[in-house]
């Protein structure tokens, strides 16, 4: 039953490694082509081969020239991840069809999320090394010889505030604005706070989004110390081996994925397409005292929270939209977090997709990213599909749907992310 106060989905700004934009995006899931390849843009990556989810349409031509031709001025103030999560805030924009010269701008709100930002070794380096004695960093030479050859725009490019901040400006969003930084939780955070806002009647509309990567010289290379990243299959589009028994890792990768909300009755009143709706979230992070993350615990405990909050049981539930990281250790807890939500025989046999397969790991910009899919997906009418799935593993006895997506009428999903520390999320969300 419909509710005037509904949160719906009425625009997608997809920015991902298999496409920019809801159609690019639907046909790659369609014909089962994933984004992983060699890497282009960063000469010093440190990942296996330099293999890497890239989006490779967005480069430094196209985005002057096209996806942010309007900010080209600002595009200096931001670094990649930024100008990726911009890009994909005016394409949901855009796709939402929203006369931006008639809404009210004070009801119009921003909640992004995103990944620490870090920038590239180059921008350091000489900074450093005037500063320094042999191999010996001198504090005190900083200020006066480092500092000044550190670029003028060095804090602006890296702050993880500023999508929030560029997307603001550019489209006048004067409404409540917030920024989160939970790695891979980000997105279901994002969506829990928006929905919030939304539905106590502090805004009519929220761009809700986030913009992430893994893939970066020393973000890889702190992946690659712990010994994270996937080195086999040797071909670079069967490397992401989520749940699957010979999975030998993660998948850098980056990419972004903004949702346009609004209340259902905001939407209704401008005619606008409605694709969904964000039902519930739900959120966890459980660690022991010395650091070390509870993933099992924590997701179960998200997924719990969520679908208490949307008044759904296990079984109404039509598919799972996993985490999926790829990795022996991650894969087996979120199988059994599934299993003690869903109980041992639903939790077998309910279908299960893992996203991962197809875009890598672009931290935080993954989670909304992976519920696009199933939401572009199940508008098509089928469960995308997970790729590499070849062997199961009895570690993981889940329902993988694998080698052609699934045909189905229950538009009702569950998608679920965690981070590294123990940080969950969980999201029920209703396809149109």
């Amino acid at each position: 039953m419909s509710s005037a106060t509904d949160v719906v989905i009425t625009g997608l700004g997809i920015v991902s490694p298999v496409g920019i934009g809801v159609e690019a995006f639907t046909a790659a899931l369609r014909e089962g082509r994933s984004g992983i390849d060699y890497c282009t843009i960063w000469p010093d990556v440190a990942s296996p081969d330099h293999v890497a989810g890239e989006v490779r349409e967005f480069t430094e031509e196209s985005a002057k020239k096209t996806y942010l031709k309007s900010m080209r001025k600002n595009l200096k103030a931001m670094c990649r991840e930024i100008q990726l999560g911009v890009t994909s805030a005016h394409i949901a924009v855009e796709h939402a069809r929203l006369p931006l010269d008639s809404v009210d701008h004070s009801r119009m709100g921003i909640e992004y999320g995103a990944n620490l930002m870090l920038s590239a070794p180059d921008i350091l380096s000489q900074p450093c090394v005037a500063s320094s004695t042999n191999t010996t960093f001198q504090f005190e030479r900083w200020m006066s010889e480092g500092y000044p050859l550190m670029e003028p725009l060095w804090l602006l490019r890296y702050l993880p505030n500023m999508p929030a901040c560029h997307i603001g400006i550019s489209l006048d969003a004067r409404g409540p604005s917030n920024s989160l930084t939970m790695d891979d939780a980000s997105g279901g955070a994002v969506l829990g706070e928006a929905s919030r806002i939304l539905s106590r009647g502090a805004a009519d509309m929220m761009i809700t989004g986030t913009t992430g990567t893994t893939l970066h010289p020393i973000k890889t290379l702190h992946l690659a110390l712990w010994h994270d990243l996937a080195l086999t299959p040797e071909a670079p589009a069967t490397r992401a081996r989520p749940f699957e028994k010979n999975r030998a890792g993660r998948v850098v990768a980056e990419g972004s994925c903004t949702l346009m909300l609004e209340t259902r009755k905001h939407a209704e009143e401008r005619g606008a397409k409605i694709w969904g709706r964000v039902v519930s979230t739900g959120s966890a992070c459980v660690a022991t005292p010395q650091g070390k993350p509870d993933v099992r615990k924590a997701l179960a405990l998200a997924m719990t929270g969520a679908l208490k909050s949307a008044g759904v049981t296990p079984d109404q539930i039509g598919h799972i939209n996993a985490h999926g990281l790829g990795t022996q250790d991650v894969d087996a807890a979120e199988a059994a977090a599934i299993l003690d939500v869903f109980g041992p025989e639903l939790g077998k046999s309910i279908p299960v997709t893992a996203p991962k397969s197809f875009l890598g790991n672009s931290g935080a910009g993954a989670g909304l990213l992976e519920l696009a899919v199933s939401l572009v997906g199940l508008h098509e009418g089928f469960i995308p599909r997970t790729l590499n799935y070849d062997e199961p593993d009895p570690a993981c006895p889940l329902n993988i749907v694998a080698k052609a997506p699934l045909e189905s009428s229950n538009k009702l999903f569950l998608t679920i992310n965690v981070t590294r520390v123990g940080q969950a999320s969980a999201v029920v969300v209703e396809a149109a």
